[in-house]
């Protein structure tokens, strides 16, 4: 997911794929579900794993200056980062409720 992330954030505009969606939902959505992905694979690191995506949202938002035609934005940076929280909290739902079924 971080692959497909960072390749649709650094492609020239034209072969950036849309959803229809607005474009804020779209970053949203992606780092909310990476972010859940992640949580349910490594539920024993949820700070550590919250970091990492973020950082990693900061560092493409800063890669983008540098591909013509893309723009780094501080409000994309923090819906990227919103959407990774609401993904571990989701995740953490789900860790919980796995644990109550065992």
């Amino acid at each position: 997911m971080l692959i497909v992330i960072t390749a649709l954030s650094l492609v020239p505009p034209y072969l950036r794929p849309t959803t229809g969606v607005t474009h804020g939902l779209e970053h949203f959505a992606i780092f909310a579900v990476t972010r859940f992905a992640f949580g349910l694979a490594y539920d024993r690191k949820p700070v550590a794993i919250m970091l990492v995506l973020v950082i990693f949202a900061g560092v493409i938002e800063f890669a983008q200056l540098f591909v013509p035609g893309r723009h780094a934005r501080l409000s994309d940076f923090i819906i990227d980062a919103f959407g990774a929280c609401v993904g571990a909290a989701l995740a953490s739902v789900a860790a919980r409720a796995r644990q109550q079924e065992n």
